[in-house]
């Protein structure tokens, strides 16, 4: 019975102590500090280019696909 109280009292607290440390230390590392309006800028552009390119390949892969079914 003194081990589960053990258990308990003092190594779940310190488990649950480890996981707010750790989730306070990814979201402060997930924010930029120094982002910019050019930063920001560069970063909405890259998206674009990223969405375009997705949209492009889709429709190529669409024919890719279509061709390959009817042949």
């Amino acid at each position: 019975m003194l081990p589960w109280i053990i258990i308990a009292v003092v190594i779940v607290p310190l488990v649950v102590i480890g996981f707010v440390v750790t989730r306070r230390r990814t979201a402060a590392g997930e924010q930029l500090k120094s982002e910019d309006a050019e930063t920001r800028a560069r970063t909405e552009e890259e998206f674009a280019a990223a969405e375009a390119y997705d949209a492009e390949w889709r429709e190529q892969d669409k024919e890719r696909h279509r061709q390959e079914r009817l042949p």
